[in-house]
């Protein structure tokens, strides 16, 4: 969603992920140098108008500057304690810094429980809303005193994907994900001297993951793989993303102006409505259906329902009214549905005609097991003519 703007802005609502390895300056503790520097760009940002939210790792690391512990420590609660001691003196410095420049910073702490329930997603992003409005730079990380999921590095625990999770409560512009990594590579550039930066990616297919794999490397809790699971849950809510080293020069104020650097990911969607980014987030899903080529048809291209005779396969348990995952044969997925049947009535009726529903269930809430209203897709296609398939699961 670019949007030219007054001196030079090329985006006006932006989330800023800033990784340790950029507030330690590569080391093991918080680098004032580095993260003065950071927010003097931040800062002149904010000046010329940008809407900022910032996503902070680096809890951790202050903890064990003001401990005094050089090696690290194991096990998740010692690291709790990391967090809850480095929290405040994160937060602290930010602070320090952001007065310089007569702004105002607010902490935000969440969870993906926070987020999973509706209202809570509602809540957090009335929050963040109301920052923006009084020209407040909000400051969130992930709470890892209550969390273990970022310690763990659980699929949705590392702030690469939190980040994408903040942008899309807020509908940001623009999604920075700055480390020490240059951007995606077209290989491993470790061991491929002929490896070299993708600018752009229009779409995050299964090729573009397979280059993330090959090219991932540890950096704090996300690598490259964390970084495009980021991009994809952004991109299909709206955001353009780009993932850059945060150690070029005058790197955030040439990124919000619409400058090349690193690798840019085309957003895939528009306008999508708050429910719309909610579900496409992925937070609530309590399990997956999996459909046949002809349903997942009627899907994308008529903008039709889901019905029983198009489901194969049914994974978790769930209830209705749950967020269920929905995936073709092939694996591919194609986005999320609020199921009007729990997993152990789907498995009854899968693969049945709507007019046998209530024979089998001795019930019957309605013909469409995911109706359209409560169905948001990553990708729909353009409507089509052809209904020929389509009758098959009516």
């Amino acid at each position: 969603m670019k949007n030219k703007g007054e001196k030079g802005l090329g985006y006006r609502r932006i989330v800023v992920k800033l990784g340790t390895t950029l507030l330690t300056g590569g080391g093991s503790y918080l680098n004032e140098a580095a993260m003065t520097g950071l927010v003097g760009q931040l800062a002149r940002l904010h000046e010329q108008g940008a809407e900022i939210i910032i996503v902070s790792s680096g809890a951790i690391a202050a903890g064990r500057d003001k401990l005094g512990l050089i090696k690290d420590i194991r096990g998740i609660p010692f690291k709790q304690v990391l967090a809850s001691v480095g929290q405040s003196r994160l937060m602290n410095t930010y602070e320090r810094l952001f007065d310089r420049h007569n702004i105002t910073v607010a902490q935000a702490l969440l969870t993906k429980a926070d987020l999973s329930d509706r209202a809570g997603y509602l809540n957090a992003r009335n929050t963040l809303m109301a920052l923006l409005d009084l020209n407040v730079i909000g400051i969130v990380n992930e709470n890892d005193v209550v969390s273990i999921d970022e310690i763990k590095e659980a699929k949705f625990g590392d702030n690469d994907n939190l980040s994408a999770m903040v942008a899309n409560l807020i509908d940001a512009d623009l999604l920075m994900i700055l480390s020490d990594i240059d951007g995606l590579y077209t290989a491993d550039p470790n061991r491929d001297p002929k490896a070299h930066i993708i600018p752009q990616v229009n779409k995050i297919d299964a090729s573009i993951k397979r280059l993330a794999t090959n090219t991932s490397r540890k950096v704090s809790t996300g690598g490259m793989i964390t970084k495009i699971e980021a991009a994809q849950i952004a991109t299909t809510s709206g955001v353009h993303v780009v993932i850059a080293n945060g150690k070029e020069t005058d790197v955030i104020l040439r990124l919000a102006s619409g400058e090349s650097i690193g690798t840019h990911f085309l957003p895939t969607a528009r306008d999508l409505e708050s429910r719309e980014r909610w579900m496409l987030s992925g937070l609530s899903v309590r399990g997956k259906v999996i459909i046949d080529a002809g349903a997942a048809l009627a899907l994308k291209k008529q903008n039709r329902s889901l019905l029983a005779a198009g489901i194969q396969k049914v994974e978790g348990r769930f209830s209705r009214g749950d967020i269920v995952s929905i995936d073709d044969a092939e694996g591919i997925h194609l986005g999320y549905g609020i199921t009007n049947y729990s997993s152990d009535d789907i498995n009854t009726i899968k693969g049945t005609q709507s007019h046998k529903i209530v024979g089998l269930l001795s019930f019957d809430y309605g013909p469409e097991v995911v109706h359209r209203n409560n169905l948001t897709l990553l990708e729909r296609e353009e409507p089509s003519a052809d209904r020929e398939t389509l009758q098959l699961h009516q």
